[in-house]
């Protein structure tokens, strides 16, 4: 039992799937898809609204007023080229360097991520739209000349793919996470359910990490052809990208065109963020899909990251008082062993201290991990945060419980394992404890927006250690 709250009564669900039948069955939908395939072009619907081409070669209308085909000026709809980004960790970074890319070869970017829904300069909506319905604003805008869209597998398994044609699709990994939710109960079935973008190729390539073993193991049964990224050299790989010899290279055809220095990769940390790095390799192995030139892409990942607006929530690093801090939205084992790895190697400093917390919809086991995840840092202090927004089906102070007793296994001292009621009491205790040289690494998730808030107030105060803390 995963604690994930009451099923839904089963005959409004069996209410709600008749009528998107039904819905499904009209008539004049039908006939307005059957003609947007016949011309060559996508039939998006949801949201109320059926729409016709993509981008800038989109229209639209309400799904209770549609025109009949005949109505329709097919001369003027066409599609736009359209990337679909998945996998464990990685999938929102990747997302917006590949759009950093577009918009540094002059091209109108439309991108859905797990944060916001972008087009071109403009914010239309923030929040979680890392599935089709962030997709829909994204394909229905007519400014949009080129789509990123960000899907999680959580929209894949609820709602399907956004649409029924992609260009290529990237999965940058899979790792354990949400184990246990729509019947995916291992790592096989986390790969399964990420490959499920493969479904929207047509002749495009599926572009996979070369370091996984089970993209790697399911690659040829994709049905797509193929190209890889990868941070080992190239090896066997005749397209996609790599890192050989300190550079990102291209591999077209067997040979290899060098992009960027790895060093010079601004999200990469001069090489020590290797994570950024298998990131920025897949952003680049998907721009070439969508024809973007080189020299953009070298441009967007040298300047990717200069403003904490680029990237937020990953890998922001300041500096306060002398104290550095790291805030990221690291909320698996795998991510977080990432940051341990990036830390271990770029940051010294004279204490660490890390904040955690964990969402109550993880297994014992994955809870567990992530305990052990961040004790590889090493850490001389770590506080347990309480995440009531999270609790997902989970009694209040359960998931801390659990934290708290894996840290003791693995020989944490006594003392070292603080607690605190919420991420905003935790970040407060984090800077009453710290001093001039120490590293405070911020797992920060629900609250991460009044975290942000808090550090400008440090900043903007020029505090010290020893002194008094702003208010919340």
């Amino acid at each position: 039992d995963l604690g994930a709250g009451p099923m839904p009564a089963l005959e409004s669900a069996a209410a709600s799937i008749r009528r998107e039948i039904v819905a499904d069955g009209d008539p004049a939908l039908l006939a307005l898809a059957d003609a947007a395939r016949a011309h060559g072009v996508a039939c998006v619907v949801g949201d109320r609204r059926v729409s016709v081409g993509l981008g800038r070669g989109s229209d639209r209308w309400f799904d209770d007023d549609l025109p009949a085909p005949d109505a329709v000026d097919w001369a003027s709809i066409h599609d736009v080229p359209v990337i679909l980004v998945t996998g464990t960790n990685g999938k929102s970074t990747t997302v917006r360097l590949l759009a950093a890319m577009a918009r540094a070869a002059g091209k109108v970017v439309g991108l859905s991520s797990s944060d916001w829904v972008r087009v071109g300069d403009e914010i239309l909506d923030r929040g979680d739209f890392s599935g089709p319905g962030g997709a829909r604003l994204v394909l229905r805008d007519r400014q949009v000349e080129l789509a990123v869209l960000e899907l999680a597998r959580g929209g894949i398994l609820r709602r399907g793919l956004p649409l029924a044609r992609a260009d290529a699709a990237i999965v940058t990994n899979v790792a354990a996470d949400h184990l246990g939710e729509y019947g995916i109960l291992d790592l096989d079935g986390v790969a399964d359910a990420k490959l499920v973008v493969a479904k929207a190729l047509h002749g495009g390539p599926l572009i996979l990490n070369a370091d996984d073993p089970r993209l790697v193991e399911r690659a040829a049964g994709s049905g797509a052809p193929v190209a890889w990224f990868t941070m080992a050299p190239a090896h066997g790989i005749r397209d996609g990208a790599a890192l050989e010899q300190g550079w990102l290279v291209l591999r077209r055809d067997g040979s290899s065109t060098p992009i960027v220095p790895a060093a010079e990769v601004r999200i990469g940390m001069e090489g020590a963020a290797r994570h950024n790095l298998a990131n920025a390799l897949a952003a680049i192995a998907g721009a070439v899909t969508l024809r973007l030139p080189a020299t953009a892409m070298a441009e967007a990942l040298r300047r990717f990251g200069a403003e904490e607006a680029d990237n937020p929530g990953r890998g922001l690093l300041r500096e306060i008082g002398g104290v550095k801090v790291l805030v990221d939205f690291a909320h698996n084992p795998h991510g977080v062993a990432a940051i341990a790895q990036w830390v271990s190697a770029a940051m010294p400093a004279g204490r660490r201290l890390v904040l955690l917390g964990q969402a109550g919809d993880r297994t014992d086991a994955e809870i567990r991990a992530l305990a052990a995840a961040v004790w590889a840092m090493r850490p001389e202090r770590i506080i347990v945060k309480e995440m009531e927004s999270y609790l997902r089906g989970r009694g209040p102070g359960e998931v801390p419980a659990l934290l708290r007793d894996e840290l003791g296994r693995l020989g944490a001292p006594v003392g070292t394992v603080a607690s605190a009621e919420s991420e905003t009491d935790a970040v407060r205790d984090a800077f009453a404890w710290a001093q001039p040289g120490d590293l405070l690494v911020l797992l920060s998730h629900a609250a991460r927006a009044r975290t942000l808030a808090f550090l400008d107030r440090l900043g903007e105060q020029q505090w010290q250690p020893g002194r008094p803390l702003p208010a919340s």
